[in-house]
């Protein structure tokens, strides 16, 4: 079994979109700029996604950053997670 911490950021944020598109029965590569609309991510999925991401990292994402932008594709997911600051 792997370390999920030995894995990147957006490693990680992949792995989370994938368990989230298998509950769904989606089978399918996730690449790290694409966008997650276009591979079958509904709304409440990205909220889904969004709480998974708070959780897997230990952070809290600000309101004013979940926007769709940041939220668009796994690396600015990655991206966003690493410019927060650390949670004490």
């Amino acid at each position: 079994m792997l370390d999920r911490f030995a894995l990147s950021a957006a490693d990680r944020v992949a792995a989370l979109v994938q368990k989230i598109l298998a509950k769904r029965a989606i089978e399918c590569t996730v690449a790290h700029e694409d966008a997650l609309t276009d591979i079958g991510l509904s709304s409440l999925d990205m909220v889904n996604l969004m709480l998974a991401v708070e959780a897997e990292f230990d952070v809290k994402i600000p309101d004013s950053n979940m926007t769709p932008e940041n939220f668009r594709s796994v690396a600015r997911i990655a991206a966003l997670v690493e410019s927060l600051p650390e949670q004490a």
